[in-house]
């Protein structure tokens, strides 16, 4: 199965596609950043985004994409605002390709990928680097985060068909 993991971000949204088989052997097929921070206006970076988002799908042809829920603080409303565009113009994109669309909480990913719910971005880092047979980290973090984003729902694919 060929899974999209998403890091959605208006400035910076990390991407990451794997091949995942049964028994949680996954290999990288495709990982990077989709920046939008040079483009002035929020209808440009939107676009930019949407279009990117858009190659990606058309390029590695997932069979699933995974974007992590919506989280944050109320100190950082502004934020939130933010990451609710570039969350909404990638399932739009993701929509428009015909491809399902899953959400994990970063928690639940955390979870599936260390075995700890509450474990670091270090942590999660290391594991993603294990799973996927790195010599090194990911970077910047938003590639790794959503590198983990889809070895999490492999991982948990896994897990439901085997408790079914």
């Amino acid at each position: 199965m060929r899974i999209l993991g998403i890091d959605p971000g208006l400035g910076t949204t990390g991407y990451g596609v794997i091949e995942a088989e049964r028994g949680a052997s996954c290999r990288v097929v495709e990982a990077g950043v989709i920046r939008t921070t040079r483009y002035r206006t929020l209808p440009m970076r939107l676009q930019r985004l949407y279009e990117q988002v858009g190659g990606v799908l058309s390029d590695c042809r997932p069979d699933v994409a995974v974007l992590e829920e919506l989280y944050a603080h109320y100190e950082h409303s502004l934020a939130v605002i933010r990451m609710g565009h570039a969350r909404g113009v990638i399932c739009l994109a993701v929509a428009m390709a015909g491809v399902p669309l899953v959400g994990y909480t970063a928690k639940r990913v955390r979870k599936a990928v260390t075995g700890n719910g509450n474990a670091s971005k270090e942590q999660v880092a290391q594991m993603v680097v294990r799973w996927l047979g790195l010599a090194r980290v990911p970077t910047p973090n938003d590639v790794t985060d959503a590198l983990a984003g889809a070895i999490g729902h492999a991982l948990i694919m896994e897990s439901e068909q085997v408790l079914v």
